[in-house]
């Protein structure tokens, strides 16, 4: 059976992820790229679709796990009666080559170990020709992919899996290091599993020690930034919204999409959890990369990317992979990029609007992409869209759409008012405020005392709790108090927050799923702005404890299975993590020392 999504952590070297389980199994890493196809993909199929698995011969009487600190270099410790042994996994990138390092390093006693190799490409569907090299790697081919395998241990086949079983002394480190270069380039060097470990390791430590993160869960909220950091580009500066595809939102279930693309939703919210940290280089490398992604026509731009900028995001379904657990179907590519989601805009120039006031230096290109949108969307506004969530049902106008569509007039009008930027003021003041006008009289159910889903619903939205948290109403304001207690009373499922309510939506798709985890802390963020601190500080500690043991989170959770669920890591989740940290930090703080919020400026 496959481990839990919780039980899985990453690695990675900014350029693609590997999931590592508690059992010492590799069982999806995508090469090179986050959106390549999959070499290792057990984790949506079985170990025949392509796994690399390091572990003792006989199960281990206690796993435990740890990052090192500050760092995405991974250390799993098995123990049993006989000795304890640490893996310690890494990756990096070359020019032109990805290396995974695993170091099996003997710490007590002497441990029988063995290790399980299936090479496989294209998602796990093609098998490659592997042979042995003079310099005594394996290799292995497949058409445009090429694995090196280097380690000093007797390896052997079978099954169509490479083997090894060999022994490990307290004092003694056998490295194994698995390169990928495409097929055709000369082969590259060999490189020093120790020497990777230690760059890496310095590396990451250099970063960390950037940041600002301090207080009580400086842990967590460091722990998800370098999460976040992991899901950028080191290239192109795009920012995936996970590392996976296919983790369905309701086990069993059919809701499976690919999130190993660019959301400019996703991304430009990364982009302030970053740059709240004290990152701001990257802040830098999100708007190059945005500038180059949305080039061209505004009437084309698209609420997701690839990597680097691609706009072909066509979406199929891979049959012969079981899915995780058997969720079906397994998905690559993604429709919704054809969506029209209109808080796309206000993320966008929410986020643009944030960088002048971090000291990003000033750039005519943004400024002139930021005049194109605010213009597009003055013709857009008021027509409906698929929304935040993506419904494939019907569009609808969506009062978080629209509330969003007025954080971009607004963050457009500050521009000038605060930067003198050049621009449309007084059009561009009238057209907020008739945004404003028109969602307070459509989008509130005077019956219901509460901001509904959309135009004309009686349904409830948890994206409607980011209205205080944009600046759109103070929080004082009743609706608000009003919308809180409606969502409270409706979204709640075991103290946790529904994106809204599947059975009565119509969103194209069966019912059911888990509590959305960026949900739940928007929920504790206006427990914040009500001075509900108390309850605010539960229900973020709570949310803490859905972590998994390396401080990791999926999209969503489930409540009645008590596991994590969705495509994992999640940037969207980790962003609401560090905001909701730096949230109720400041709450706590004399009011003299306190900043804003997320947008709701001073």
């Amino acid at each position: 059976m496959a481990l839990r999504i919780e039980d899985y952590a990453v690695i990675g070297n900014r350029e693609t992820m590997a999931l590592v389980g508690r059992d010492g199994s590799i069982d999806w890493l995508c090469l090179p790229r986050f959106d390549s196809p999959a070499c290792f993909a057990a984790l949506l199929g079985t170990a025949e679709n392509g796994r690399w698995r390091i572990a003792p011969c006989h199960p281990a009487a206690r796993v435990t796990r740890r990052y090192r600190p500050g760092t995405l270099v991974l250390e799993t410790r098995f123990e049993s009666p006989d000795g304890a042994v640490t893996l310690v996994d890494c990756m990096q990138r070359r020019d032109g080559a990805t290396d995974i390092v695993r170091l099996v390093r003997g710490e007590r006693g002497r441990l029988a170990m063995r290790m399980d190799l299936a090479m496989r490409f294209d998602y796990g569907r093609d098998i490659p020709w592997v042979s042995r090299l003079e310099d005594g790697r394996l290799r292995a081919i497949a058409g445009p992919d090429r694995l090196l395998l280097d380690t000093s241990v007797p390896l052997h086949g079978q099954r169509m899996t490479t083997v090894a079983e060999f022994e490990v002394v307290a004092g003694e480190t056998v490295p194994f290091v698995l390169t990928w270069t495409p097929s055709f380039h000369p082969l590259p060097a060999r490189p020093s599993a120790t020497a990777v470990l230690a760059e890496e390791t310095a590396e990451w430590q250099a970063w960390s020690a950037r940041g600002r993160t301090e207080g009580e869960w400086a842990e967590a909220v460091s722990r998800s930034l370098i999460t976040l950091r992991a899901l950028a580009h080191r290239e192109t500066g795009g920012i995936v919204a996970a590392a996976t595809t296919s983790l369905p939102e309701q086990l069993r279930g059919m809701r499976n999409w690919d999130y190993r693309y660019c959301w400019l939703r996703d991304a430009t919210l990364t982009l302030l959890a970053l740059m709240g940290g004290g990152y701001v280089e990257e802040a830098a490398a999100w708007r190059e990369w945005l500038l180059r992604a949305v080039a061209g026509s505004p009437d084309k731009l698209q609420i997701m990317y690839g990597l680097a900028g691609e706009r072909r995001l066509d979406e199929r379904e891979l049959t012969f992979l079981s899915g995780y657990q058997g969720a079906q179907p397994v998905r690559i590519g993604n429709a919704a990029a054809g969506q029209l989601q209109l808080d796309v805009y206000g993320e966008l120039l929410d986020a643009m609007h944030h960088a002048r006031r971090a000291g990003i230096p000033p750039n005519d290109d943004a400024w002139g992409l930021e005049r194109t949108l605010t213009n597009r969307l003055i013709d857009l506004w008021d027509q409906p869209d698929e929304g935040i969530w993506e419904v494939r049902g019907p569009r609808r106008h969506f009062t978080y759409s629209k509330v969003m569509a007025w954080v971009a007039l607004d963050r457009s009008v500050r521009g000038i008012e605060e930067f003198g930027m050049k621009g449309p003021l007084a059009q561009w003041r009238a057209v907020r405020d008739r945004i404003h006008a028109d969602v307070c009289r459509r989008g509130f159910d005077t019956a219901r005392n509460s901001f509904v889903q959309s135009y004309g619903a009686t349904q409830l939205d948890a994206s409607l709790l980011l209205i205080p948290l944009v600046g759109f109403l103070p929080p004082e304001d009743p609706r608000i108090g009003g919308t809180v207690a409606a969502i409270e009373r409706e979204l709640l499922q075991d103290g946790f927050v529904r994106r809204y309510d599947t059975s009565k939506a119509q969103d194209g798709l069966p019912p059911g799923e888990g509590a959305f985890l960026a949900c739940s802390f928007w929920l504790a963020d206006n427990y914040v702005m009500l001075g509900r601190r108390d309850e605010a500080r539960a229900l973020f500690e709570r949310l803490l404890t859905l972590r998994n043991d390396v401080g990791l989170l999926a999209e969503e959770y489930d409540p009645k299975a008590g596991r994590q669920v969705g495509n994992f890591p999640q940037a969207f989740s980790h962003v609401a993590l560090v905001s909701t940290a730096g949230n109720l930090a400041r709450a706590e703080k004399p009011a003299e020392q306190r900043s804003g919020h997320r947008a709701a400026d001073d």
